[in-house]
């Protein structure tokens, strides 16, 4: 198949980034990758129109001179895959890849996930350190909840590590439906996939761990419905904003009743572990 790829300035918050990417795919582009200073945007050729850059609002910001098209030529594109997404190992004891990747025999857990449209191999800081995080944590025989779940591979390395239970939510049905897929091909068993968000949670669903790497304002909005399905003494494990928005969600998570334990830092990024009183 021939595609359009349509490269973007990178928005300086990822917010932003996360927003424009998820108006795109309501607009029929299929698939992403982001680069340092840019996004690459791609979409059929036969399902794209000069209007449809007119109806993102996202693209608005920008002078058309900062947007560059160009067709791509039908193409192996899990060879396009396996040159932009290489492997992932973490802390030694992780290693995350795709189907053309070959298993790493000498780490504890080998998590397969399947490429899609917004590819998630911990190539990302905040995933890496939630990883990194999660990794250190005692997770055997546990319910966890995985908010934000994405491509699922938090809650696929908490069932590895013996969680008893996990519950996995995101808002995106995509994300809904690749976390499906990855749970799956991982033989996972013990994992709930769940479209919506933390609306869906309810008092009566008790947590002894909370995994949730979203961004700093939905973290904020939603950190009283993380704290009432937490157990006393449970933990929460946080990423998705920087290193400047730390304070807030320190304070944030006090008045919820939670103590701050450490964190992460990682490029401007950062994960944080609290624990409930």
């Amino acid at each position: 198949m021939i595609y359009i790829e349509l490269k973007i300035p990178k928005p300086a918050n990822q917010d932003k980034s996360d927003l424009l990417i998820a108006e795109m795919a309501d607009h029929g582009f299929e698939s992403f990758v982001e680069k340092t200073d840019s996004i690459l945007a791609y979409i059929p050729q036969k399902d794209y129109a000069a209007e449809i850059l007119l109806q993102i609002e996202g693209l608005k910001f920008f002078d058309h001179k900062q947007l560059t098209l160009k067709v791509i030529e039908d193409q192996n594109w899990n060879a396009v895959w396996e040159s932009n997404y290489p492997p992932v190992s973490i802390g030694g004891r992780c290693f995350i890849h795709a189907p053309f990747h070959n298993p790493n025999p000498e780490v504890e857990f080998n998590i397969l996930i399947k490429p899609k449209m917004a590819f998630g191999t911990a190539h990302h800081e905040t995933t890496a350190m939630m990883v990194e995080l999660l990794l250190d944590e005692a997770v055997k025989d546990k319910r966890v909840l995985d908010m934000g779940s994405g491509t699922a591979v938090l809650a696929i390395l908490a069932a590895m590590k013996g969680a008893a239970y996990i519950r996995a939510i995101d808002n995106d049905e995509w994300a809904y439906n690749n976390a499906i897929e990855n749970i799956k091909l991982n033989r996972i068993e013990n994992i709930d996939v769940e479209l919506g968000d933390a609306n869906i949670l309810h008092n009566k669903d008790g947590f002894d761990l909370i995994l949730a790497n979203i961004n700093k304002n939905i973290l904020l909005n939603d950190m009283s419905a993380y704290t009432r399905v937490l157990k006393s003494g449970g933990e929460i494990l946080l990423s998705g904003f920087y290193e400047d928005d730390l304070e807030d969600i320190r304070y944030a998570a006090k008045q919820n009743g939670m103590n701050f334990v450490l964190n992460k830092n990682c490029n401007k990024w950062v994960a944080a572990k609290f624990v409930k009183q």
